[in-house]
């Protein structure tokens, strides 16, 4: 199996689909950040700096996927520090939290989801290029 993975084709498919996946993240937490922001009631207490936050976060994270679309090793660069920096607001959302500060358990979720994404998703591109550069 290992070498089936190894073939351009499947390294090229893969790359692909990581790159989607970034976009299309990008572009659901764009969509659900601009309407919150816009006045649309999400249904629970809304963090404000951290929906501004996630709301930027999201064009970079469909610009990431762009330059993964095209590099992969440009990829990974940004995905690590998509995923540094929003492991950094996830620590500082959860001290605030933990000290009874205006963070709801649900902006604490949404933020664990968000880099656990962006965690696999560095883990799959770096994986990738370790791949691409043996090949």
């Amino acid at each position: 199996m290992d070498r089936k993975l190894n073939h351009p084709f499947y390294l090229h498919l893969i790359r692909k689909s990581l790159a989607l996946i970034a976009v299309l993240f990008g572009v659901v937490t764009v969509f659900a950040g601009s309407r919150v922001l816009t006045g649309s009631d999400p249904g629970y207490v809304v963090f404000l700096p951290l929906l501004v936050y996630n709301t930027v976060m999201g064009f970079i994270y469909i610009g990431v996927g762009i330059v993964a679309w095209r590099n992969v090793h440009s990829g990974r660069n940004g995905a690590a520090a998509v995923f540094v920096l929003n492991l950094l607001v996830l620590a500082a959302i959860w001290m605030l939290y933990n000290s009874g500060g205006a963070v709801a358990i649900d902006s604490l979720r949404a933020m664990t989801l968000r880099t656990a994404v962006w965690l696999l998703l560095f883990i799959g591109l770096f994986w990738l290029s370790r791949r691409t550069a043996e090949t």
